[in-house]
């Protein structure tokens, strides 16, 4: 408990101190003035990004080179559209940070399932899953199918064969079963 403490308490101190880094000056590309301007005249449309103040955030102060001459600046500005946007870069890069660590994480358990985890079975269960396996069969035919017990527990590697092998075991206990009900049944009457 006090490990997994620990590591959270480093996570919350690295964040506090990119925080603290963020805070103290801004980035100049976490603040900038976007302006959008169509086609006017014989000019094309054209983007200007400028880092400015929210109070300076005009086509006056973003846009520059002006492209059109003295006369039709009023015009050519009345038609852009400037919006002031800020963001956060710590924010972003924490969550990037905490998006790949999960990622790796998920990745190594991938890795651990598909790798370690058969080779380590095998070593450590591969006798006691051939002795289960033919207990479960029954005395009516002792190691008649141990072969075919010894291929399936083989190829059986991943998870999702295991259950399936699971259910298929259930579904010849249910019908063995069922079987036995209907004969007592029988005797019965």
């Amino acid at each position: 408990m006090a490990a997994g403490g620990g590591g959270w308490l480093r996570l919350c101190w690295l964040l506090a101190a990119l925080a603290g880094l963020g805070a103290q000056a801004k980035n100049s590309e976490d603040v900038r003035c976007k302006c959008i301007c169509p086609p006017y005249k014989d000019h094309s449309g054209h983007i200007y990004n400028k880092n400015v103040s929210q109070k300076d955030c005009d086509c006056l102060h973003v846009v520059e080179p002006m492209p059109v001459p003295g006369p039709d600046v009023e015009a050519y500005c009345l038609r852009c559209e400037c919006k002031y946007e800020e963001r956060s870069s710590v924010t972003i890069k924490v969550t990037i940070i905490i998006y790949l660590s999960i990622l790796g994480l998920l990745l190594l358990y991938m890795v651990y399932l598909t790798l370690v985890e058969p080779i380590l079975k095998r070593r450590l269960f591969g006798h006691s899953q051939l002795i289960q396996s033919d207990e479960d069969i029954g005395d009516h035919q002792p190691f008649a199918n141990a072969h075919d017990v010894l291929a399936r527990s083989r190829s059986r590697a991943n998870v999702l064969n295991k259950v399936e092998y699971a259910q298929q075991r259930w579904k010849l206990q249910v019908q063995e079963q069922r079987k036995s009900v209907f004969d007592r049944h029988v005797v019965l009457s």
